[in-house]
């Protein structure tokens, strides 16, 4: 098993470890175009695990300028139990520590159980005083009057 980073050509691969892992939720956004965006505004911080060259984990990571972001943090069940999404979720907050991005936030469904365990289990703190509003800007939406 290894860490590698992250690449527009892993682009199907992930997509099909996501569409199979309960909890995570897939959006517009999630496009192999989206990805590409994404990987090239933060380079070198997203991850891949890889065991035997299949990619068995991700995460991605970035940031704002200010806050850093990680997404789809995934590890196979059979691979699970092993501190591979530590390790991952370690590496890419170094990668933000070296930008200078001195704290960050993740997003989890409420029904997602597991992934609440597990954040809360290294130490990240569950928010109370927040909410997420979103909205699609897709061509022809109207802006707020």
């Amino acid at each position: 098993m290894r860490v590698t980073e992250l690449a527009i050509q892993d682009y199907d691969e992930v997509r099909d470890l996501w569409s199979r892992t309960e909890g995570i939720g897939l959006s517009s956004a999630d496009t192999k175009e989206g990805f590409g965006m994404f990987l090239e505004r933060n380079p070198g911080l997203s991850l891949a695990l890889r065991h035997r060259g299949r990619v068995v984990g991700t995460v991605m990571v970035g940031h704002d300028g200010r806050r850093g972001y990680l997404y789809h943090l995934v590890v196979e069940p059979e691979h699970r139990g092993n501190g591979w999404a530590k390790k991952m979720v370690a590496r890419g907050l170094a990668g933000l520590r070296a930008l200078n991005i001195r704290k960050c936030h993740v997003f989890i469904f409420r029904s997602n159980l597991s992934g609440k365990g597990f954040w809360k289990s290294i130490d990240w703190i569950e928010r109370e005083d927040i909410r997420v509003f979103s909205r699609e800007i897709t061509a022809g939406s109207k802006p707020p009057a």
